[in-house]
């Protein structure tokens, strides 16, 4: 196989801020780390608008019923892995409505698979496998924007009518091009030539925190700033329902524990029956009527 050509790809340039990395002591190592770091949180400021459109899109998809999929290899397809992993506990989505996909499989989130990346039919076959529709929306995340695994499964994904999103960290990539709405974070050269885990993996992070709480919060996940669809699952996060029904409400804890007992458990209905004075059971129709979205059904008396 022809090895491929680094020599114009962004992420592969020398910072010729750090060509003396070596010799650093650690006190001027970490402030050209932080330095460094201010730089991906500069381009994904740059990036906003099109985060911000991705938003949209991705939220009016998941409301009729649509995924959300990351597809990726390496650091990018793990911080894809961990963010989906994240949502069901934080905003009860089911089962497979996030979802995270990467090169080589679950093996490879703790351990490199060699060749999976180098593999556009992988990626393909594995988004195929999903059975994606026209209301899935896929997310194809690669520093480079030239992953062949993240190629394959985009354009999977395009062929099946799903909206596709290429997450970079390089200008005029295949990977963008590919998808119907490219979000290039240029973040620059890293410290450590190559690096991408560094201010790369940063922006990615950051951006998959924006795009999967806005689209959340799109789907009206949240009231206020409060977290009323978390899944109570454990003592900490029971701890946290009632503090939530208690912040919303007015009321302290002790109250809201009760209103909590009331409701099953439930926070969004909780606070529907603390706010707008109804039983459990015209909170839960409330709800069902405005698609969750706790403000509609407070006001819905």
């Amino acid at each position: 196989m022809t090895e491929p050509d680094l020599s114009r790809l962004a992420t592969e340039e020398r910072n010729p801020a750090t060509t003396g990395l070596d010799r650093m002591t650690p006190t001027e190592f970490v402030a050209v780390a932080h330095r460094e770091d201010r730089a991906a949180v500069a381009a994904v400021e740059r990036a906003l608008p099109q985060v911000a459109r991705a938003i949209a899109a991705v939220a009016e998809r998941m409301q009729r019923g649509g995924r959300l999929i990351y597809v990726g290899a390496g650091t990018s397809g793990r911080l894809g892995v961990l963010d989906a992993a994240e949502c069901p506990p934080t905003f009860s989505v089911g089962d497979g409505v996030v979802c995270g996909v990467i090169a080589g499989g679950e093996r490879a989130f703790t351990k490199a698979v060699e060749g999976a990346e180098d593999d556009a039919q992988l990626g393909a076959d594995d988004l195929q496998r999903l059975a994606v529709s026209a209301d899935d929306c896929v997310v194809g995340i690669t520093a480079s924007g030239r992953t062949p695994y993240v190629l394959g499964a985009l354009r999977a994904a395009r062929a099946a009518g799903a909206l596709t999103l290429g997450l970079v960290c390089s200008h005029g990539s295949a990977v963008a091009a590919a998808a119907d709405i490219g979000l290039e974070v240029l973040v620059g050269p890293e410290i450590l030539t190559g690096s991408t885990r560094l201010k790369a993996g940063t922006a990615t992070k950051l951006v998959l925190n924006m795009l999967s709480t806005g689209v959340m919060v799109q789907l009206g996940k949240c009231y206020e700033n409060l977290m009323v669809d978390v899944q109570a699952s454990n003592d900490k996060l029971r701890a946290r329902a009632r503090r939530i029904v208690a912040q919303a409400t007015g009321r302290d804890e002790g109250a809201a524990a009760t209103l909590l007992a009331q409701c099953g458990g439930e926070v969004k209905t909780a606070i529907v029956v603390g706010l707008a004075g109804v039983d459990p059971a015209r909170a839960r129709a409330a709800l069902q009527r405005h698609g969750g979205r706790v403000r509609a059904a407070v006001a819905d008396r």
